[in-house]
């Protein structure tokens, strides 16, 4: 027995040195072969790269409200702990001041941070590996003259060992993140494929709105690569809706309708919230007309997602009339009148692009709530743009008791020509849970406690 003990042992050690040595030469493989230099004071590229910078929306996710940008603290949740955004700036010890070309395209591209540990894929690499190697040229040389250099360490994570371990993450690379390349949609003209660009590309826009899975990997990262591709995912706690063309997706949205959300964060319907917000007021925003349309006519090209209602039966108002005439059949109407009838009115149109509509909201109406039970809880603020004077905020409803946050919810999701399924005490209960559990972001040093 004893002699079984000792070869089960011996075997797993073997095992181990396998993988583990399979890693490094994982890696090692993976690694950039360029010997490419950058000038990163000529004018012209630095100009490019900042633009590519905004496209690629690198100071939302790796700055802090009020820290200094590009510094990183930025917590990200995952389902296994916090993982924070590291600094990005030229500061020769805490940030990518010694990164190489070579060091910045292996990081940017292919995962692989100089020291040569795998990064986690909350970084976008598996998008940004189809970018041109002019793009991420012009990116290193914007980085290394431009951006202000910031001593903040990079804190670590909160996964716990085992999960913690950084070389599994090869493996992971090598199955989920593999080099590739863009390739344009069959038949589109140079508008679409400019939107597919910069939609697969450094928008990233399916590293929130693709669900993830086991692995949390896309499950897509384009449209040949299967029917999930943008097809809604929950992150941080939010729902990042389906941008495909079916009823709770952007079948109701015009071209003209993304354009301005892009630009604005804002319709005469809807609002930017969550991380979202951050994407428009950071990122979309400076985006140029050009951009804008053709991010916006490749997602209505979308078809909508097998097996999903394409669109929403007729459905005649009548909670409007109910509630100017003082009737309230609901528990869910009386507290829907105390609380949010001010600002969202008793059509639930709301004011446009001041208090968003309720009535024919797509955050509204979701399949998955966890967005519209969020942002009740949380409250809100809209992202600031250049086309409206101010950006408003929604106070959060914590005070309220689960109950009464369901049955408003369930009230809101289902009146006027809404349809959407009804939730539990449970699903808001979840959510409470998830606020009250979530680690702060990091101003400075690199702690999290």
């Amino acid at each position: 027995m004893r002699k079984f003990g000792i070869k089960v042992a011996v075997g797993l050690l073997a095992a181990a040195g396998v993988a583990i040595g399979g890693a490094q030469l994982l890696t090692a493989n993976r690694k950039a072969d360029t010997a490419a230099s950058v000038d990163i004071h000529d004018r012209r590229l630095v100009e490019a790269g900042a633009y590519i910078a905004r496209t690629g929306d690198c100071v939302a996710c790796h700055s802090v409200p009020n820290g200094k940008p590009f510094a990183g603290g930025l917590a990200m949740q995952t389902p296994v702990g916090t993982i924070y955004s590291s600094n990005i700036t030229p500061d020769k010890q805490a940030g990518i001041g010694n990164y190489s070309y070579a060091d910045f395209k292996n990081a940017v591209q292919y995962g692989i941070r100089k020291d040569g540990t795998p990064l986690y894929p909350a970084m976008p690499y598996p998008s940004y590996a189809i970018m041109p190697d002019a793009d991420v040229q012009a990116l290193y040389a914007y980085f290394m003259s431009q951006v202000e250099p910031v001593s903040q360490a990079s804190a670590a994570s909160t996964i716990p060992w085992p999960l913690n371990m950084r070389w599994p993450m090869a493996w992971w690379q090598q199955l989920f993140a593999g080099k590739r390349q863009f390739a344009a949609p069959a038949g589109a003209d140079e508008k679409l494929v400019r939107g597919a660009y910069l939609v697969e590309g450094p928008g990233h826009c399916g590293a929130c709105h693709t669900p993830r899975g086991l692995a949390y990997q896309e499950q897509a990262l384009s449209m040949a690569d299967g029917d999930a591709f943008l097809s809604g995912a929950v992150i941080d706690g939010w729902r990042a809706k389906s941008l495909r063309g079916e009823a709770q997706g952007l079948q109701s949205w015009s071209a003209e309708d993304i354009g301005m959300f892009l630009k604005t964060g804002r319709t005469d319907k809807v609002a930017a919230f969550g991380a979202m917000a951050d994407v428009v007021e950071h990122s979309t925003r400076y985006f140029t007309d050009g951009d804008i349309a053709s991010i916006a006519a490749y997602l209505k090209r979308l078809p909508a997602v097998n097996g999903k209602l394409a669109a929403f039966p007729p459905k005649t108002d009548s909670t409007t009339a109910a509630l100017r005439d003082g009737r309230y059949d609901s528990r869910g109407a009386v507290i829907y009148m105390e609380q949010c009838v001010v600002c969202h009115r008793a059509d639930g149109q709301g004011m446009p692009r001041i208090f968003p509509a309720l009535a024919g909201n797509s955050a509204v109406y979701a399949q998955n709530p966890q967005s519209i039970i969020q942002i009740t809880l949380e409250g809100g603020k809209m992202p600031a743009n250049d086309t409206d004077a101010m950006a408003f905020a929604m106070p959060g409803f914590k005070h309220l008791s689960n109950r009464d946050v369901t049955d408003v919810i369930n009230f809101i999701r289902t009146a006027w020509t809404n349809q959407a399924p009804v939730i539990g005490d449970n699903d808001v209960a979840q959510i409470r849970d998830f606020l009250a559990s979530k680690k702060p972001n990091i101003v400075a040093g690199g702690n999290h406690e």
